[in-house]
């Protein structure tokens, strides 16, 4: 028996007094002895004075064998650090209980769980030595039972493969062990997957050949799981869990890379891709898995499974029936594109967006006939951002509506103002962008209608520009409202003509005024030695059959003297691009317009 303090076995074989001494009732005593209950007398350095009959039985010795036992030794409370200093204090009279469950071990080797608690025994004279009680419930069988709860709890009762609720507790427990330990590689690994079209199945052959389905899917998870290991069945591993529904998960601790992963996600797709016989069905599925590995330390659950969830998402986006590892640039520019959403509509009334406007310049005579309003937003965080960021955005999300009025209302101010600053001179029209959900979500013609009155600015001022896609082909409202504007006096525009597949018999029915032809055609102008004359012969076919039409030809990202003076010779209208000027300030093109020339 190990010694403790100056404690020996001499020292609790010395005479003392009965556990239950004179000064309490026999019948104490006896019913100490016959109680059901395990419990031991301690004297205060923790070693047996008594034991009773239901001690013995339960630690596999009889009574008298425990006298002076250390009854640390015996509940294994030494072996917890935690508690040993609890028990310690109890013992020293600085604490007036402990109470723990602890695993107890027979000397027949075997093993039972019992509940424990260590208390004073109150000193029934003055001076008497300091005893203590101990008890020792067993409740093998009360833990048993909460084992068996807890398995169906944390266990999915179809596959029997661990839940959600016990994939977590893993995943954090892992993370945790991953961090902190000097052995292993510290990185943690995730394939996380769903089936790919399950819900048909549910819905045309019924959740019972679905729940076999999943179950056959479980059983491969778990195969691959094992192989990838290197481990046999029923040996620890990684670890399958069923998320929900159609979700799986596999969980690799101390992962070696990224390498480890894909193998292990593509194994997952071989096996899966092997048809299933279901009481015979024959199904044959596909999945689509984000794959995510990394350092554990600063790693989070939350934020790993985030990570896997979008990476699954990004393999669905993809195509299905493949997976996708997790890129944090792609992560990076997802997020900002969430941030850039979820403001955009806020930014409105903030007044974080501007317009700067391009000349459009006449070929002929060099001088500017318009402007063209590019809307930019100076985001506080992501400094200043040109349409290509924000447009698609706003369109997704419905925002383009207020800040298509916001733009429109802007230029018109603008293009007034300039007219109001130059009264001699020909006043230049403003061209502003128009996305085609502006006319199914609003009532655009009202729109342009009330802004109009509102800035007093002439309509035959005001150019609307259409991508091809969303004019061409336009039926129904949004060709009504196309018409309503013309017949207004309103200019319509087609930008970027030439990139789709018009159909040119239509273009005739359109109210359309004018045709930007797409820069990829004139950045096909090669130099003279080097001339590329298809580029010309589309250019001039398409010009000769807008002025056929009635209608005027812009060229736009016109960059060099040549491409103008060409362009000028096929009998192109107007220019539009950096040779003339960047988009700019409105105080820019003021200045232009006092010089008289198009370009500062």
């Amino acid at each position: 028996m190990t010694e403790r303090e100056g404690t020996t076995k001499e020292s609790a074989r010395a005479p003392h007094p009965p556990p239950c001494d004179a000064a309490s009732p026999g019948d104490y005593r006896a019913a100490f002895h016959t109680a059901g209950l395990p419990m031991a007398v301690l004297n205060g350095d923790g070693l047996v004075l008594a034991a009773n009959a239901a001690l013995g039985e339960l630690v596999g010795a009889a009574p008298g064998e425990l006298i002076a036992a250390d009854a640390a030794d015996l509940t294994g409370l030494c072996a917890d650090a935690r508690l040993w200093a609890a028990y310690r204090e109890v013992l020293g009279g600085r604490r007036d209980r402990l109470s723990c469950t602890r695993r107890l071990t027979r000397s027949d080797g075997g093993a039972v769980w019992a509940q424990v608690t260590v208390e004073p025994v109150a000193e029934p004279l003055p001076g008497a030595a300091r005893r203590l009680l101990l008890a020792a419930e067993d409740i093998s069988d009360r833990r048993d039972l909460l084992a068996r709860v807890r398995h169906l709890q944390m266990h999915d009762p179809v596959t029997l493969l661990p839940n959600r609720t016990l994939f977590f507790e893993r995943l954090t427990a892992a993370l945790e062990a991953a961090s902190y330990a000097r052995s292993g590689t510290g990185r943690i690994g995730l394939c996380y997957l769903d089936l790919d079209g399950f819900k048909a199945v549910n819905d045309t052959l019924g959740h019972r050949v679905g729940d076999r389905l999943l179950t056959a899917v479980a059983r491969r998870l778990t195969a691959c799981a094992e192989r990838a290991a290197g481990r046999g069945p029923g040996r620890a591993g990684h670890l399958v869990a069923r998320l929900g529904g159609d979700e799986f998960a596999v969980l690799v601790a101390d992962s070696t890379g990224t390498d480890q992963l894909a193998e292990l996600a593509q194994s997952v797709l071989d096996a899966l891709q092997r048809p299933f016989d279901l009481a015979g069905q024959r199904l044959s599925v596909s999945a689509s898995i984000g794959v995510v590995e990394r350092a554990a330390g600063g790693t989070t659950a939350t934020g790993l499974m985030q990570a896997a969830d979008t990476t699954l998402y990004w393999a669905k986006e993809d195509g299905k029936a493949r997976w996708t590892l997790f890129d944090p640039e792609r992560n990076a520019h997802r997020m900002t594109r969430q941030a850039l959403s979820s403001t955009l509509r806020p930014a409105v009334d903030r007044g974080e967006f501007t317009l700067e406007y391009q000349p459009l310049v006449g070929l002929g005579d060099g001088r500017a006939q318009g402007v063209e309003a590019l809307v930019r937003w100076r985001h506080p965080q992501f400094g200043v951002l040109a349409p290509n960021r924000f447009i698609a955005l706003a369109e997704e999300n419905g925002a383009i509506v207020e800040l298509g009025r916001w733009v429109l209302t802007r230029a018109c101010s603008q293009a007034r103002a300039w007219q109001l600053a130059h009264p001699g001179d020909q006043p230049l029209f403003v061209s502003v962008n128009v996305a085609v959900r502006q006319v199914w979500d609003s009532d655009l013609v009202a729109d342009v209608a009330a802004i109009l009155a509102e800035t007093g600015l002439p309509p035959r001022l005001l150019q609307l520009e259409l991508t091809e896609s969303a004019v061409m082909g336009s039926a129904g409202r949004p060709l009504q409202a196309l018409q309503a504007l013309s017949d207004m006096g309103v200019r319509i525009a087609i930008d970027d003509f030439g990139t789709g597949y018009s159909n040119l018999a239509y273009l005739s029915r359109l109210p359309v005024s004018v045709l930007k032809l797409d820069g990829s055609f004139v950045h096909g102008f090669r130099s003279q030695e080097h001339p590329n004359p298809a580029d010309e012969m589309i250019v001039e076919a398409l010009v000769a059959l807008a002025h056929r039409l009635g209608l005027t030809v812009t060229a736009e990202c016109v960059e060099s003297a040549e491409q103008a003076e060409r362009l000028r010779r096929i009998g192109c209208d107007t220019g539009q691009g950096w040779l003339y000027s960047r988009p700019v300030a409105p105080d820019r093109v003021a200045a232009l317009l006092d010089a008289g020339r198009a370009c500062g």
